[in-house]
């Protein structure tokens, strides 16, 4: 398996790009990685990795975003980019994911990407923009690799992103980019209307038929001004995607990312162990893209450095979840969060000025963690190599985690009783899935 996708990387991309992302994202994120936890064991803090939502605005009206795409528009102008990279990669970063809404709608992405060739970026987009010209300046900067996002069948994606005709669209800008030789990967926001269809061998081997090199399973999540909690997947869901990806690993000639886990099978959250933070349109700094409260922002006057090591926000953020979850503390306990932005008066994030609201009123989810049931552990062993130095928890959850934190979300516990009884929409969740 591993020299049939070291052959497709030769033979079925353009050699410079897999220089650069050898280099750019390979070596020099180990790098960053290496940076990271030394300065931990100094008691400072930078994250390796950023997430940065460069606008709001989005041509696409998903179902559960919690991206203000209908706000007037806004972006991080070129200038603030550039100085939030430069400043970045002085801490030794090379690797930032791209964000929107929609990044192909930031009039300067291109020129951007064109002022750092020694860093390399991963932009989320649903490939609407990507014509054969951008596709073809996509290669020539070498120092990038869309990642695009397919959300289910023509009638699934229609419904799911409240547009007409969204999958053909998407395909047609993936092609522009597989046609252009550019290292190019699709995501999916995995939930009740796609399961069935993209959690598939079938699937995976048509990626691989187009010349897809990485795919990318997120979960999701009910957050947002419009939550819709019949989309997310049951325990038993969550459980089954994590076996497939795991299997598919070791059968399949494409990269297969998950973002929570480590090499044992534990759960974990990037953002709860410090690999990455987010920065919203606005320039805000926040926990994660759906935890949308903040104290600081990248326009502060001081070296971004400094910001992030200095944020009591974004510490407790860390701490508190780490206490209580290896899970999605946003998921299992929102009331929490909502304690932390009281705590520290953070100031809602989003244009719409309703997160406080939606926190207060959201329900508890399960997550990835579950610690009643043995953990699923890779079997790759380049990816056990890989988590093992790369990605896993820096000890954050040996320092805090106390499982007698922990509160099952599927057990109420505001009940006059504490009865474990669990009520009906809950009990459903343990079903066995349906295939």
């Amino acid at each position: 398996m591993y020299l049939r996708l070291a052959k497709r990387m030769l033979f079925e991309t353009d050699k410079r790009l897999v220089w650069k992302l050898a280099w750019n994202m390979g070596v020099k994120g180990m790098r960053a990685i290496h940076r990271h936890k030394r300065r931990l064991k100094r008691g400072e803090f930078f994250p390796p990795y950023l997430y940065i939502s460069i606008i709001n605005s989005c041509n696409l009206r998903c179902q559960g975003c919690w991206v203000d795409v209908a706000h007037k528009q806004k972006k991080i102008e070129l200038d603030a980019l550039d100085r939030m990279i430069r400043e970045a990669k002085a801490m030794g970063n090379s690797f930032f994911g791209l964000l929107g809404g929609e990044p192909f709608m930031h009039k300067e992405l291109l020129e951007l990407l064109g002022r750092h060739p020694d860093a390399y970026f991963q932009v989320f987009t649903n490939g609407h923009f990507i014509t054969p010209e951008v596709a073809q300046k996509l290669r020539r900067l070498g120092n990038v690799t869309p990642l695009v996002s397919v959300e289910g069948t023509n009638l699934v994606s229609d419904e799911r992103r409240g547009r007409a005709g969204v999958l053909d669209q998407t395909l047609a800008g993936l092609q522009n980019c597989l046609d252009a030789k550019v290292l190019t990967g699709v995501c999916t926001s995995l939930c009740q209307s796609n399961y069935s269809d993209l959690l598939r061998e079938e699937w995976i081997d048509r990626l691989i038929d187009m010349g897809v090199m990485y795919t990318w399973y997120h979960i999701y999540r009910p957050v947002g001004p419009l939550p819709n909690a019949d989309l997310a997947l049951t325990l038993d869901q969550q459980r089954e995607a994590r076996q497939f990806v795991v299997d598919m690993r070791v059968k399949k000639p494409i990269i297969i990312i998950d973002a929570y886990y480590d090499a044992d099978g534990n759960a974990l959250c990037p953002a709860a162990t410090g690999f990455t933070h987010h920065i919203n349109p606005w320039g805000d700094i926040e926990p994660c893209p759906i935890i949308q409260f903040a104290k600081e922002s990248i326009h502060d006057p001081r070296p971004l450095k400094e910001v992030f090591n200095e944020s009591a926000f974004l510490r407790d953020f860390r701490k508190t979840a780490a206490q209580h979850t290896r899970g999605c503390i946003a998921l299992e306990r929102p009331d929490l969060l909502e304690q932390l932005a009281a705590r520290h008066e953070a100031e809602d994030s989003t244009a719409r000025k309703t997160a406080f609201t939606e926190l207060a009123a959201a329900g508890r989810h399960p997550s990835q963690f579950r610690p009643e049931l043995p953990p699923i552990r890779e079997r790759s062993w380049a990816y056990r190599l890989a988590k093992k130095f790369a990605f896993h928890d820096y000890g954050v959850y040996g320092e805090h985690f106390d499982q007698a934190n922990w509160q099952d979300p599927l057990v109420p516990r505001d009940s006059a009783e504490q009865t474990p009884a669990r009520p009906e929409t809950l009990v459903q969740l343990e079903k066995p899935a349906a295939n």
